[in-house]
């Protein structure tokens, strides 16, 4: 059975992107088939940090029609599987977003886990990719603006039905100017899955186009990611 998981923030700079990506290969490394989708059809960035910018065909093309899903799977870092967005505004307008369901629906048949990078907001295309999840992870930083933007994210998803599965905080600094993992997930009435510390070799690994679990395995962003993996592949059913 396949874990389709979308990683939600309604406010950009909680790295997000980033999450999802050293996520994904983490669980890659533990021999899972993992396949991330890039479903921020205006924002797209993910391949940025995989090194796989300037791909000829991306999730615009399926999604206008004028390409078939399986052109635009891309081998990366571990084994695991990309299907980018692309950054021209020409494929921003020509991408139709009714069709992100089927492409859900085949990328699931391929993988174990399925990552959804949403749109960071709460517009129409980062509803939409809250409603292809089976669950949502919440991404957050510890600060007041975020935390009250995921409130809003949570009620949007719990409407829609959606599973919210629990929440990762990201960037923590570990300063008295965090807000602590307890209230966090006291406020969201979510489980806090991991604490992402803020560590420089994300952004130099990121400059790069490779995700840090793979660009510095001893760091201590690399440690969190490596743990959650295990989780959440641990918290799997088999088949």
């Amino acid at each position: 059975m396949t874990r389709i998981i979308t990683f939600a923030s309604s406010k950009g700079g909680t790295g997000k992107t980033s999450v999802v990506v050293n996520l994904g290969v983490a669980m890659a490394q533990l021999g899972q088939k993992v396949v991330l989708l890039d479903a921020d059809i205006t924002m797209a960035n993910l391949a940025l940090m995989l090194g796989l910018e300037g791909q000829k065909t991306t999730l615009h093309d399926v999604l206008a029609g004028e390409a078939r899903l399986s052109k635009a799977i891309y081998d990366g870092p571990q084994g695991v599987r990309v299907v980018p967005s692309g950054i021209s505004l020409n494929g921003i307008r020509r991408a139709r977003l009714e069709r992100l369901r089927k492409v859900v629906a085949g990328l699931a048949r391929k993988s174990k886990f399925l990552l959804i990078d949403a749109p960071s907001g709460l517009d129409r295309d980062a509803i939409v990719a809250l409603t292809m999840a089976q669950e949502v992870i919440l991404v957050v930083t510890p600060d007041i603006s975020s935390l009250s933007n995921a409130l809003k994210t949570k009620m949007v998803a719990e409407r829609l039905g959606v599973k919210l599965t629990g929440v990762i905080v990201n960037r923590a600094t570990g300063r008295r100017v965090d807000i602590p993992g307890d209230d966090i997930a006291s406020t969201l009435e979510l489980p806090v899955l991991a604490t992402i510390p803020e560590d420089s070799e994300v952004r130099h690994s990121a400059a790069f186009g490779e995700p840090v679990v793979t660009y510095r395995s001893r760091s201590p962003a690399t440690h969190e990611f490596k743990k959650l993996a295990a989780t959440l592949v641990k918290a799997s059913p088999a088949g």
